[in-house]
């Protein structure tokens, strides 16, 4: 039994948009990411911290999420700025029922438990997204406190697709939920190639920082704890 993060895989079954444009990083992905879920089992969680899939709905994200599907454990799914195919929780699950998805679901505006951790999160903020939208900000934060109070008295993990903070750059609006939820660990993923470079990780106040998107994991998920 084992916790699970990765973000960014970008799935393309259907969609005509392979990473593999991008250079050498993302070569035989979608093989490479076959090989890095395969360490799933029955009794393991895993968070996707969106970018999901390229695909432009639902139907066109079908056989990504097929694919997905197929490995073994709960899978969280976490909306991010090229998951264009999202849409409400309610029509999620059942697009989910009718194509026989068992092991999908969408974190926002809730949170989920794993043994004695909640697991909160949602698409977080960016600086070159929308920069000066305050009603944008203030949509994510509401989210994100959202999440975190569903959490109860449990400790958190937090699991963003917007890195809340990085060289030369913070959120503090997320990252004062962070410390006001006592968040003790947050996950982001977006940051890819040249980028990856201005990550930060490890402790930053009460918060343990990690970085998981896809490229940078070389495609296998982190195991986040036991």
């Amino acid at each position: 039994m084992a916790l699970y993060a990765i973000g960014d895989l970008h799935l393309s079954l259907t969609a005509n948009k392979s990473m593999e444009v991008f250079g050498p990083a993302w070569e035989n992905y979608h093989a490479r990411i076959e090989e890095g879920l395969s360490v799933l089992t029955e009794d393991d969680t895993l968070i996707l911290a969106g970018d999901t899939s390229w695909g432009i709905d639902l139907p066109e994200a079908e056989a990504d999420f097929r694919f997905l599907d197929r490995f073994p454990g709960k899978k969280y799914l976490i909306k991010g700025n090229h998951d264009y195919w999202w849409t409400t929780a309610a029509k999620f699950r059942a697009f989910c029922t009718e194509k026989g998805f068992t092991t999908l679901e969408v974190l926002h505006n809730n949170c989920a438990f794993y043994g004695d951790y909640a697991l909160c999160g949602t698409r977080g903020w960016f600086m070159e997204e929308d920069a000066h939208n305050v009603k944008v900000l203030n949509r994510e934060v509401m989210r994100l406190e959202t999440s975190l109070k569903a959490a109860g008295e449990k400790p958190i993990l937090c699991f963003l697709h917007y890195p809340p903070l990085y060289q030369g750059y913070q959120c503090p609006e997320i990252l004062a939920m962070l410390e006001k939820y006592h968040v003790e660990r947050c996950c982001y993923g977006h940051l890819h190639g040249p980028t990856i470079r201005r990550r930060m990780e490890g402790q930053q106040g009460e918060t343990v920082f990690s970085l998981i998107s896809a490229d940078y994991l070389g495609f296998t998920p982190k195991k986040i704890c036991d």
